[in-house]
């Protein structure tokens, strides 16, 4: 979590910002101000930022891009920068490296969202983008992995006569291989069932409506904005954000394993955050509160 406030940066906290490491890769949702230094202060390999998905164009989502894309110019970089966000991103993106005089050494590659969907696709994985409600076009994405092959079982390999070694990592990835008689053995003789891979959402800059939790069902993580308390529900719904309250109730019919906190208004100091949490515990008592450079694992369920 690199930054987890809303609206505008406090010495703690700097704006909406989080990293996906997934596989070596790095994924960044949203780059709001403070981002760069919250990558440097963890040490993490910036230049393996594979693609940033964008939710929507307000500065407080949006300034730490062009501090990331100068970044990023400093080291040796192969592989191209994908961008993807709703329309004018590109525009954005753009203008910032003219005005700016960017000295740029990488491929970027800038994908504007006509409609929801997958929007980008790696090896084992993909992203899908859906919409959000709020004062201008926004988006939340999923990440979600392929399912797993089942569990290998050695004994019953064994048994039908395959080699251990190099065959056995062969049926372990799903494939039919000889046995020792000359008999295919195919790797559901093998396998246990199919197992689940893990599934990432990431909800900021939204009322809170029912189209949402359809789309994060089932997440391991669910990164939600919760700006407000509950008592303040009239100010989220004018300026088109929610409660804690309403993330927790998402999670609660979404079935998530976690609900991770976000995108907290500047009115709340770091002890008022305790009431959030405690509104949103209440409703789905699986919840965290997010703080700058928080690290928190996403675990395969089996």
């Amino acid at each position: 979590m690199l930054g987890c406030g809303g609206m505008m940066p406090l010495p703690n906290r700097h704006l909406t910002s989080v990293l996906l490491r997934r596989e070596g890769e790095l994924f960044l949702f949203d780059g709001g101000e403070g981002t760069q230094v919250s990558i440097r202060r963890l040490n993490l390999r910036w230049k393996k930022i594979s693609v940033i998905f964008v939710s929507h164009i307000h500065a407080d989502h949006v300034t730490g891009i062009p501090g990331i894309l100068m970044l990023s110019s400093q080291v040796d970089r192969d592989d191209p920068l994908y961008i993807i966000g709703p329309p004018r991103i590109a525009e954005y993106i753009e203008a910032s490296r003219k005005i700016l005089d960017m000295y740029i050494n990488y491929e970027i590659i800038v994908q504007e969202i006509t409609e929801p969907g997958v929007v980008y696709q790696g090896d084992g994985f993909r992203v899908r983008a859906f919409p959000l409600r709020h004062t201008k076009q926004c988006y939340g994405y999923t990440l979600e992995e392929d399912p797993r092959p089942g569990e290998f079982h050695p004994e019953l390999a064994d048994a039908l006569g395959v080699k251990r070694g190099p065959l056995w990592s062969k049926q372990q990835d799903g494939e039919s291989v000889k046995a020792e008689n000359g008999s295919d053995v195919s790797p559901q003789q093998v396998l246990g069932p199919a197992r689940s891979g893990r599934k990432f959402s990431f909800v900021t800059d939204t009322l809170a409506f029912d189209g949402i939790a359809p789309e994060v069902a089932g997440s391991d993580l669910l990164v939600c904005e919760g700006m407000f308390e509950k008592d303040l529900l009239e100010s989220a719904l004018e300026k088109k954000h929610m409660t804690a309250e309403q993330a927790a109730k998402i999670a609660l019919a979404a079935k998530v394993r976690k609900l991770a906190l976000i995108h907290y208004s500047p009115r709340y100091n770091d002890f008022d955050l305790k009431q959030l949490l405690k509104e949103a515990e209440s409703i789905f008592p699986a919840t965290v509160l997010t703080r700058d450079r928080m690290v928190l694992p996403i675990e395969y369920i089996d």
